[in-house]
């Protein structure tokens, strides 16, 4: 069974930092990259950040010089660092697994971020 599992969303002030993880593990290996979305209520789920196995990354321009994805291969495990944080950064962040097969999506975390 895989599971895509996401932590540490929350309620943050606005120009703070806070930081998502995300873990993979079942049958879903090996894992070719790894990436956060995110979806505000009433649109669509758009990219924030990912990373390959080898380490290159993409952003999406909302949160460029921002926001920090990193990982840790041996914890199947991705790291998003998001830092001056704005109120329109709210939403539900969903991590995202891909093993050139499947795309696997995890449950989502909120992140709040208040005025």
């Amino acid at each position: 069974q895989v599971q895509v599992v996401e932590s540490g969303g929350g309620l943050v002030q606005a120009g703070g930092s806070h930081r998502l993880s995300c873990t993979a593990s079942g049958s879903i290996f090996p894992i070719t990259e790894m990436g956060w979305y995110r979806q505000a209520p009433g649109e669509q789920r758009t990219l924030v950040a990912e990373i390959t196995s080898g380490g290159s990354t993409n952003y999406g321009d909302s949160v460029k010089g921002r926001f920090t994805i990193s990982k840790d291969n041996a914890k199947n495990t991705v790291y998003l660092q998001m830092n001056s944080l704005r109120p329109e950064d709210t939403a539900v962040y969903f991590c995202k697994a891909y093993n050139r097969r499947v795309i696997y999506w995890g449950q989502g975390t909120q992140v709040t971020v208040s005025s």
